[in-house]
């Protein structure tokens, strides 16, 4: 299998990308990386290292920056490393891409480089939120989309419970709707809408879900529009930074606490654990006619490791081939 990585996308490129991915191609030798960005870098950042058999440069001489408008640089930046990952994807010279750059723009790669699977009128971006039973909780849409129709949260519902299952291994996923309430009829009028699709529909539809129940992992496959789902979102990666910061100030009071810092310390870490971004890779744009992942802006190495990871367990599991029977069968 071959999987292209955006090398110049994110907050540390290129360097964590290529330290990633000779970490990838060291750890999975039947996996071709593909790194796309400016050759000259690439291939000097790789000589410095022990560059594996398996990892190849493909040059592209642009980068679409965090700054730059989604549409307008897809459109006018056609060599950016970020657009040719996604054309290797459509050519089927990769059988995925991951890129750790701005998301708008790899959202407009993924619709107009890569391109929709028939029957899917919205990607969704479906990261996993960390839950306090380790298994997570895969929640779409997180952000592709600000606005949402029911036939929209049906689509996520299918594709989230697929991917779940195919890459993540849950057998039989629980799919929940994040609402306002657990009663059926609470809600906005989508909301309403929707929950009769998903009780129909061809998965384990478990009923309303509250937000403040999310991380106790009452669900395997979280549903909502992309507006409230990228609040929620925000809101519990704002609440774990101000969680943690404040522990910071209280542990380094005095020698007492800090002495009780020392003793907590390994639950401590544990806890941080649980909650870093990095020990789930990325977040699939799903619904597009390829595997897209998006890693995490600021990733390292070890996300961008683990990003691999997750592609690899798509390509392998056919994901799209079963999605695409899936939506098709309806």
């Amino acid at each position: 299998m071959r999987i292209a990585i955006d090398a110049m996308g994110g907050d540390h490129a290129p360097v964590s990308n290529v330290e990633g991915a000779i970490a990838a191609a060291q750890l999975w030798t039947d996996t071709e990386i593909i790194l796309v960005g400016d050759e000259a870098e690439l291939e000097r950042l790789l000589a410095e290292r022990t560059k594996p058999a398996n990892v190849r440069v493909h040059h592209s001489s642009e980068v679409i920056l965090a700054d730059d408008e989604p549409v307008k640089a897809v459109r006018r930046k056609k060599d950016a490393s970020m657009v040719v990952a996604g054309r290797l994807v459509k050519e089927k010279q990769a059988e995925a891409m991951i890129s750790a750059g701005n998301t708008g723009a790899l959202m407009a790669t993924g619709l107009l480089v890569v391109g929709r699977m028939k029957g899917i009128e919205r990607p969704a971006l479906a990261p996993i939120i960390p839950t306090m039973n380790d298994q997570g909780v895969l929640a779409l849409d997180l952000g592709a989309n600000m606005d949402a129709k029911p036939e929209h949260l049906l689509q996520y519902a299918i594709m989230g419970s697929i991917y779940r299952e195919k890459v993540y291994g849950v057998k039989n996923p629980r799919v929940g709707l994040l609402n306002v309430g657990t009663e059926a009829m609470k809600g906005n009028e989508l909301t309403k809408e929707t929950y009769p699709l998903l009780e129909q529909a061809p998965i384990r539809f478990i009923g309303n879900v509250e937000s403040r129940d999310v991380l106790n992992g009452n669900c395997d496959v979280l549903v909502c529009d992309g507006f409230v789902g990228n609040i929620l979102l925000k809101s519990l990666e704002g609440t774990a930074g101000a969680l943690f910061s404040v522990l910071k100030q209280e542990f380094t009071r005095s020698w007492l606490t800090k002495l009780a810092a020392s003793i907590l310390m390994p639950g401590l870490k544990r806890l941080r654990s649980k909650m870093d971004y990095k020990e789930h890779g990325g977040a699939p744009l799903l619904g597009l006619d390829g595997i897209v992942i998006k890693a995490h802006g600021s990733s390292d190495a070890t996300a961008v490791q683990n990003a691999v990871r997750q592609a690899r367990a798509a390509i392998r599991n056919n994901f799209i081939e079963t999605i695409s029977s899936e939506i098709s069968g309806k």
